[in-house]
């Protein structure tokens, strides 16, 4: 990707020229992909063979830390072992099933609520109730069953089948540095396809529309540097301020505090880099007109910066009850219409760039898997 002083010298060719980074093409995505079961199907057989980021890895500080949660509609597990590595498993007890951690926290054994049942965080069954009433059993083959992990960019990955290519994790950068730790997190739901979302942070065309009194006094409308690499892709918004570089030699410039970076990690997660804090989001598809929202608010730890954590609180605080709020009341709408029968599809164009690249390798990927299969 660029580098941040390429960056913003093409941000000010932009603003000096009145014009933007384009696509070459555009793109044209049936509206029924975004309400047919068939096609939410397929989505989620890819997003079981994907890398999927699961969550970021500051959700597992310590020993025994885990997150559970259905991911591409599996129930999942992630935790840090006693050796310090990530693990990840399916969350059913090998007796009857059942779940064998919900949520978030830290823990030195897994146990089963039906039979007791106990596993290591190493995933291998250790304690079976009065084990003699299994007396053919073999508590080696027993163990939680394993899917496979990857750490990357400070996210973790989960990929439950066998795996169709490297998805996000070619070329990813360093997204959530090892300082940084999570000052808030939350979950919601919202009667949405999750492709919308994805394509709501993906363009800034629409900013003067529908953030005109929120982000567009603060910012540009219509005014990005888009960039592809691999499969992700990162959009560029620059605020007014960064104007004041222009008084500065390149050596000076900064990103920081004059642009938001907002990554989209393929295919599900976007990660936002603004001002005074980093948001990980995920977008989790229950059904074709629902999504689970996971986001965590990350800041980084400064010994000697007292009031980064304030900043980051209410610079998220911002966001989140301004245009966040705004982006939702959007797609919410679109959502709902498409039930009008007006459109057939959707027409992406060249400020869409970013979106255009998002349909075109989530296209070839469904096209890759189902001639694997063939």
């Amino acid at each position: 990707m660029l580098s941040d002083t390429q960056v913003i010298a093409r941000i000010f060719n932009h603003i000096d020229n009145k014009t933007t980074d384009l696509g070459e093409s555009d793109w044209y995505e049936p509206v029924q992909n975004y309400s047919s079961q068939t096609r939410f199907d397929l989505e989620q057989e890819l997003l079981r063979r994907l890398p999927l980021p699961f969550c970021p890895l500051a959700a597992l500080p310590q020993i025994g830390s885990y997150v559970a949660r259905t991911a591409a509609g599996t129930p999942l597990v992630v935790v840090r072992d006693n050796d310090g590595e990530i693990k990840a498993f399916r969350n059913a007890c090998r007796h009857r099933g059942k779940q064998i951690a919900q949520g978030a926290g830290c823990t030195k054994i897994f146990k089963c609520g039906y039979h007791g049942w106990a596993y290591r965080l190493d995933g291998k069954l250790e304690h079976i109730p009065d084990q003699h009433g299994f007396p053919n059993l073999d508590k080696s083959t027993h163990g939680l069953v394993p899917v496979t992990v990857a750490v990357k960019g400070g996210i973790v990955f989960v990929t439950q089948q066998p795996q169709l290519g490297d998805g996000a994790l070619e070329q990813l950068p360093e997204l959530l540095p090892a300082n940084f730790e999570i000052f808030s997190s939350d979950d919601s739901i919202t009667d949405i396809n999750w492709k919308l979302n994805m394509e709501a942070t993906l363009e800034g065309y629409h900013i003067k529309s529908t953030h005109g009194e929120t982000f567009y006094p603060y910012g540009y409308d219509n005014l990005n540097v888009v960039e592809t690499v691999g499969q992700n892709s990162r959009i560029t918004f620059p605020f007014r301020r960064i104007e004041r570089l222009r008084e500065l030699p390149q050596q000076q410039w900064t990103a920081e505090r004059m642009l938001t970076y907002v990554y989209n990690v393929f295919p599900i997660a976007t990660v936002a880099q603004l001002s005074n804090h980093t948001v990980l989001t995920i977008s989790e598809p229950i059904s074709p007109t629902s999504t689970q929202f996971f986001n965590y608010k990350l800041g980084a730890v400064d010994a000697n910066d007292s009031g980064a954590l304030e900043r980051a609180k209410k610079d998220a605080a911002f966001v989140a009850d301004t245009g966040l709020q705004e982006d939702t009341a959007v797609v919410r709408e679109i959502q709902q219409g498409l039930s009008s029968g007006a459109n057939t599809h959707f027409t992406y164009g060249r400020f869409e760039k970013a979106i255009v690249h998002f349909h075109q390798q989530l296209n070839s990927n469904l096209e890759k898997m189902q001639s694997d299969t063939e």
